[in-house]
């Protein structure tokens, strides 16, 4: 795949804004009045200005991240979606609540469906096409959240979505540029270029198609896209092109809801994604195992070569039980109580190599056998949203539902389409995560919340496929540790390793390592190398002595801001 599709987005556009908005001491059903502060993190403006509207009307968190999410699904469709799916963390009157609205594979799926009859993978069968995507949940998600948190009209939300589906935004020269490299990527397999194409202009761009369906969702719930009129167009595209999604699967998809992880670290309380992503716990071990190896860290300072590899050596442990343990939970036993236990990541720990790159061998499963979008929100009440969902790969599957003009994921790809071969973000996996019907594909999402002294300290997320929680990780570490401001977090360097290859570290594409901390990771055996797309688009909220802070990722194009009236 061509370089202008993977690097994603490199351009800096941080709004901190000032607005007067109102407050009241309940949840909100009309504008508020008093003095209040909210804020938000978002991974574009059009996003941006939405929830601010919504804050400003008296909306809660969740009201704002349910605008965002349609919004989204229009101005960004590299990952914002209705055709993916995605987990919500909220914190909403000081209780935590975890949904999982991640993508299903349809009924009709088998677990060797993309190798051929040799037993070999088939090249791009699990990524390109109608037979890549699983069945969709965004939508059932944000109307299950609405059910249960929501206090501004169902309609009213999506209204932006809407009108900017129907009338048009200007597409970002960024988004505009990589296109041709989408493009070459899809060649002449699927619809997109029919769809999509115009976005290379980068002029106003309008999806009448998008602006119908959203329309009929606003007027009739999640009904419309799993049993109506969008389910009927989804379902007659799947025959056109032999996919696999049927009514069936439509009408049996279910947002669930889960209990979040939870952690005590350094003082604060981690409350993160539980399976089926991967990524809540692999965050708590990394947070656990460098508390652990502190004394090792004194002298290693942020991103120097001893920094880089301690973390690398952690994060070798932490993808070896990822690949052995994890899958969907409704599917398989999970020992997470054991991994995330006190003696386990000592254990872990313990192992880490001080001063040489630790073999294949010595990193196993320690018991006994790009494209996703995040968003961050804060609201007047303290309550939080922590939220991320995905189409997968840039632009999903590139299969434009015809009459709907969504993109389809290709979230299939997610699961171990055979053990121990690597899928498109090189992570391997077993049989946990094999591909059975209904199943939900493993994740690496990890929309997070730190909270201290019962009030939140954070709310921070990123996409980045595998690399999803290392970048969560080095966030939270560079302002807890590393004593950054959330600009100077999300901004700073990153670097990733994943087991496999064993001595590989990549690093921030556009934001790279000294030349100097290259060089002494390679005279220690490792490969260094610029990660094949720009990874992680971290979008973070801090409050730090009664002061909001809000930062995205200048890899991207997102806007932060802080709405506050005193």
């Amino acid at each position: 795949m061509k370089k202008s599709l993977l690097t994603i987005h490199k351009l800096l556009l941080l709004g901190f804004v000032s607005i007067t908005l109102v407050a009241c001491t309940s949840l909100p059903t009309t504008e508020p009045s008093g003095p209040f502060t909210a804020s938000y993190a978002m991974p574009d403006r059009y996003a941006a200005e939405t929830v601010e509207q919504v804050l400003r009307d008296g909306g809660n968190a969740v009201d704002a991240a349910i605008a965002a999410a349609f919004v989204l699904a229009v101005t960004f469709p590299e990952a914002g979606n209705i055709g993916g799916g995605g987990f919500l963390l909220a914190r909403m009157d000081k209780q935590y609540h975890f949904l999982d609205y991640r993508e299903k594979a349809p009924l009709n799926a088998e677990r060797d469906m993309y190798m051929d009859d040799d037993g070999e993978v088939i090249p791009k069968a699990s990524l390109v096409g109608i037979r890549a995507a699983g069945v969709p949940g965004t939508v059932a998600g944000m109307w299950e959240a609405h059910r249960k948190f929501g206090t501004k009209p169902w309609r009213s939300l999506l209204a932006p979505a809407v009108d900017y589906a129907a009338n048009g935004f200007k597409v970002h020269p960024q988004t505009a540029g990589e296109i041709d490299g989408v493009l070459d990527w899809f060649g002449g397999a699927v619809n997109f270029a029919e769809h999509f194409a115009e976005m290379r202009n980068a002029t106003l761009f309008r999806q009448p198609e998008l602006a119908a369906t959203l329309q009929r969702i606003a007027d009739n719930g999640a009904a419309d896209f799993y049993s109506g009129k969008t389910a009927e167009l989804l379902v007659e595209q799947m025959q056109r092109d032999n996919g696999l999604i049927t009514a069936q699967d439509l009408a049996e998809y279910q947002a669930v809801w889960r209990e979040p992880l939870k952690a005590d670290w350094r003082g604060y309380q981690v409350v993160t994604a539980p399976p089926p992503s991967s990524g809540g716990f692999a965050l708590i071990q990394m947070l656990k195992m460098k508390q652990l190896l502190d004394g090792e860290f004194s002298d290693a300072y942020h991103n120097s070569p001893q920094y880089i590899h301690l973390i690398a050596e952690i994060e070798k442990r932490v993808f070896a039980d990822r690949a052995e343990y994890f899958g969907d939970p409704d599917f398989v036993d999970l020992p997470i109580d054991t991994l995330l236990s006190d003696v386990y990541i000592a254990r872990r720990a313990a192992e880490v190599q001080k001063d040489s790159i630790s073999k294949l061998e010595d990193a196993q499963p320690g018991l006994e056998s790009p494209s996703t979008t995040h968003y961050s929100i804060v609201d007047q009440w303290g309550n939080a949203v922590s939220n991320t969902y995905t189409i997968n790969w840039s632009y999903g599957s590139g299969v434009v539902v015809e009459g709907a003009g969504y993109i389809l994921n290709n979230e299939m790809d997610d699961f171990s389409t055979k053990p121990g071969v690597p899928n498109v973000f090189g992570v391997v996996g077993g049989t946990a995560n094999e591909i059975q019907p209904a199943k939900r594909m493993l994740s690496s999402m990890t929309p997070t919340i730190l909270e201290q002294d019962g009030e939140v300290k954070m709310v921070i997320g990123t996409p980045g496929g595998s690399t999803i929680f290392g970048s969560v990780f080095q966030g939270i570490v560079n302002v807890i540790d590393n004593d950054m401001n959330v600009q100077q977090a999300v901004g700073a360097s990153r670097f990733h390793h994943q087991l496999l290859p064993p001595d590989l570290i990549t690093t921030s594409v556009s934001i790279q390592l000294p030349t100097a901390t290259v060089k002494a990771l390679e005279q220690r055996g490792y490969r260094v190398e610029p990660h094949p797309w720009e990874f992680g688009d971290l979008q973070l909220i801090e409050f730090d002595r009664g002061e909001v802070n809000a930062a995205s990722d200048p890899r991207g194009i997102g806007v932060a801001g802080v709405i506050e009236n005193r």
